[in-house]
């Protein structure tokens, strides 16, 4: 164990068992032995898992809670393995979808999981001490099953009709298209992974999101069955949503991405800087490092201190993604666009020769270029509503257009009141 991590350690174990703090948190949805889990983590007896299945090159907002939890476990002397489901990934996860998931090739769930172990290094520490963190493959050992040696060893052990309630069906079944064997397997497979995990790691304890819980519980399930052991356990965490109720981590754009070459770290502080009101002391809690202590003082702010609390917020976040470097220039920027109109530091979009018609770019084209907007149509809304600018000139023409010669010097396209860019040719 590190020197940090000791010292880490000795302060939040005066302040406060890691159990007790995921709780007051908010953290913890569900948990099969809350005795046996709390006394496994408070005591850093857990060797824990993650599974990830690699549907991208890049980790994104969605994941960034469970990282941060990984992180928490580790820091309180747990044993972190990240399990990248390079088999798992070649099926896809159902829970939630009213579709089947697109089927990727070999080797880019091979070079995904690349990608997601580099970005992992950022958030827990891998190495061959005690609660050095261990990445796992179920490539390893889901690739190449003998079928119905599996279905021998492992199928037997599974219900259909206790799968056919499982929460995670539910999108799926009501679909015209029905659910299919393919997908289905799923459940046993990621119970399956456990088992193993359980077998060659010691790892006695599976965290997930809460869309997880059937799943996870197949796992302890098989555990039980296979062993006549009842030492493994289960505990989910809440799912990370606005308090709107939509989904965290999505933009006009796509997805917010902790790779900065697909978000830049100015979009992903804007992103938390942008957030809700309602949401600021939530995602203090479930997303950063700041103790307890101190966001409570930040929840008893008066109103007009809520900026303040939202920078904090994502400056914390950013720091933590792509470091305090970055995490400055983001909040310097931000601060410099929204009370002078300064350049400096802006995030750049980079318009090419083929986004030209006739030598000519319109307005509504430059705003989906930006994903300032996801269409014309919307793009010319914006304009029409009043909200766009160049240079500090307000837009008023839909079809107003601009030649290559305009981005000789700076182009700076606004929308609205927090959407700036350079536009560079």
């Amino acid at each position: 164990m590190n020197w940090f991590i000791k010292n880490v350690l000795a302060k939040e174990t005066i302040i406060m068992k890691i159990y007790d703090e995921l709780v007051e948190r908010g953290l913890i949805a569900q948990v099969t032995n809350e005795e046996k889990v709390k006394e496994l983590v408070d005591n850093g007896k857990a060797t824990f898992y993650i599974g990830f299945d690699p549907t991208a090159d890049s980790l994104h907002v969605g994941h960034f809670m469970t990282l941060v939890l990984m992180k928490r476990l580790q820091m309180a002397g747990n044993k972190p393995i990240a399990l990248i489901g390079g088999g798992t990934g070649m099926i896809g996860d159902p829970s939630g979808r009213s579709d089947m998931r697109s089927m990727m090739t070999n080797e880019i769930i091979d070079y995904n999981c690349e990608c997601f172990k580099k970005q992992m290094s950022k958030f827990i520490h891998f190495g061959e001490e005690d609660n050095d963190a261990k990445m796992r493959n179920n490539a390893d050992w889901l690739r190449n099953l003998d079928f119905m040696e599996f279905m021998r060893e492992v199928g037997v052990h599974f219900n259909v009709a206790n799968m056919l309630r499982a929460r995670a069906y539910e999108n799926r079944m009501a679909r015209e298209g029905g659910l299919t064997f393919f997908e289905m397997s799923y459940m046993i497979l990621q119970g399956y992974d456990f088992y193993r995990l359980y077998k060659d790691e010691g790892c006695n304890l599976e965290f997930g999101g809460d869309d997880q819980w059937s799943n996870m519980l197949a796992g302890t399930d098989l555990i039980r069955k296979k062993t006549g052991k009842d030492d493994a356990y289960a505990m989910t965490i809440i799912l990370l949503t606005k308090s709107d109720g939509t989904k965290m981590g999505k933009t006009a754009g796509g997805a917010v991405w902790l790779d900065p070459e697909k978000t830049s770290p100015y979009d992903f502080y804007q992103y938390w800087r942008n957030t809700a009101d309602a949401d600021v002391i939530k995602f203090m809690k479930v997303l950063t490092f700041i103790s307890i202590e101190r966001i409570n003082e930040i929840a008893a702010w008066e109103d007009q201190r809520i900026n303040e609390a939202k920078e904090i917020l994502a400056f914390e976040i950013t720091k933590m993604v792509h470091g305090e470097e970055e995490a400055q220039k983001a909040q310097d920027a931000a601060r410099a666009i929204f009370s002078t109109g300064s350049a400096e530091n802006m995030p750049i979009v980079n318009i090419t020769n083929n986004d030209f018609t006739d030598d000519e770019i319109d307005i509504r084209k430059l705003l989906v270029c930006a994903e300032f907007a996801t269409s014309m149509s919307e793009g010319k809304r914006a304009v029409e509503q009043g909200g766009v600018s160049v240079n500090g000139n307000k837009i008023s023409d839909p079809f107003c257009k601009f030649k290559p010669e305009d981005f000789n010097n700076e182009f700076i396209l606004k929308k609205g009141k927090k959407k700036f860019c350079r536009v560079e040719l």
